[in-house]
């Protein structure tokens, strides 16, 4: 198992990636995750009893996306206090279980899509979108869908823009060593480069009408 270097008993997902056993697997905005590929839905079924059983053994509690494509496995953080230093154990489990049962790891398609929703100062909106979405709060200023299967929200106050007109744009969470990737396969989709002055932690895009989307890889390096 990892050990933190922090003296608590949650790690980096920079301390997360140097443990053993963990290379199928990337941290997104929302946590760990991994994605096996499965071709059926039995297949990919068939490993979720040795996924719940490492659960079990390591004390966590996962998030099971089961599909006809792939399974796939996230380490949710339900408070946002960060990566428990069990979860190594964990995943190197399950990546052992799966390959047992011959799913193949693909990396690329780990992600998390996040909501950033800009609001005026002195304006509160997230009791809105909490009502409008049934969502919960998270944190001080962020929302969650209670089941995590819609994106998250994140609210924060904008200035100097019109009295009345929100901006909202996307958070792309992407492993770091696809981010480049994705980049510019939006711009080849006819996306604008905004600003990459924070490049490789995030680039900020925005679609051919000016809606803004962050392509980030900064939570699956961060230190």
């Amino acid at each position: 198992m990892s050990e933190s270097t922090n003296g608590s008993d949650r790690i980096s997902p920079a301390e997360f990636h140097r443990a053993p056993g963990v290379a199928a697997w990337r941290v997104t905005g929302t946590g760990p995750q991994a994605v096996f590929l499965a071709g059926s839905l039995a297949r990919a079924a068939s490993v979720v009893p040795a996924i719940a059983a490492a659960a079990e053994r390591f004390g966590i509690a996962p998030d099971i996306d089961v599909r006809p494509e792939a399974v796939v496995v996230r380490i949710p953080d339900r408070d946002m206090s960060g990566i428990p230093m069990a979860a190594t154990g964990f995943a190197a489990a399950v990546s052992e279980a799966a390959a047992a049962q011959q799913l193949v790891a693909d990396p690329s398609r780990a992600q998390s899509v996040g909501v950033y929703v800009a609001q005026h100062s002195g304006t509160d909106v997230r009791p809105f979108f909490l009502a409008a979405l049934g969502y919960a709060e998270l944190g001080e200023t962020d929302a969650a869908d209670p089941l995590r299967c819609g994106p998250q929200l994140a609210f924060n106050p904008i200035t100097g823009d019109v009295p009345g007109r929100g901006r909202t744009h996307f958070d792309v969470f992407v492993p770091a060593d696809q981010a480049r990737a994705r980049v510019d396969a939006a711009l080849a989709a006819g996306g604008r480069l905004v600003d990459d002055a924070n490049a490789p932690m995030y680039w900020s895009l925005a679609s051919p009408d000016n809606h803004g989307v962050d392509i980030a890889a900064w939570t699956d390096t961060f230190e």
